[in-house]
């Protein structure tokens, strides 16, 4: 009975540390590898993920380097009316270079209804992948992507915001925006 009880409590320790190990494990999934890289024609440009890059304002020259790079999809989140964002150019050299092209209008100020979710459709369709996401400065980016790892990746609000922060976040707008579309989701 001794040596049953031994192999139970032996077990038993097992399973913990296995279930212990899963979570440290899984909270080291979720550091940020917020990478920055160089690209001639992008500004503010992060590789966050193996499949994801970040970015500002990407001048359509760079597109087709952008393809060359493998990435199947870009996500465009500036205006049409933003100084420099040339949304139809772009999206005429993201098809003369083979790439999906998704233009996705953030105002600041007002964003769009339904914006959030098209975001979060695009960018965790599998298909999209790699996706190049970019705006002006990488700061309308990096709040869409807060929700992103908190809403879809089940992050951490901290650690989230903290790869945020590394990707551009800095208007207290957009990141009150992000905060209160998690709290919508998550409350």
């Amino acid at each position: 009975m001794t040596q049953t009880r031994t192999i139970v409590r032996l077990v038993a320790c097992a399973l913990v540390a296995g279930v212990a190990g899963a979570v440290v494990q899984a909270r080291t999934a979720q550091q940020s590898q917020v990478t920055p890289r160089e690209m001639r024609g992008v500004r503010n440009l992060t590789q966050v993920t193996p499949t994801v890059a970040c970015a500002g304002a990407t001048d359509t020259s760079a597109i087709a380097r952008i393809a060359h790079e493998g990435f199947k999809t870009i996500i465009n989140l500036r205006l049409a009316s933003e100084r420099g964002a040339d949304v139809d150019e772009a999206r005429e050299a993201a098809r003369a270079a083979g790439i999906r092209y998704i233009h996705l209008p953030y105002e600041i100020e007002n964003p769009a209804p339904g914006l959030v979710d098209r975001f979060l459709a695009a960018v965790n369709d599998e298909a999209n992948h790699p996706v190049f996401i970019h705006c002006a400065s990488a700061g309308r980016v990096a709040g869409l992507w807060l929700i992103k790892r908190v809403v879809s990746d089940g992050w951490d609000v901290r650690d989230a915001e903290r790869e945020a922060l590394a990707i551009g976040l800095a208007n207290p707008r957009v990141r009150d925006f992000a905060m209160a579309e998690i709290a919508k989701r998550k409350g």
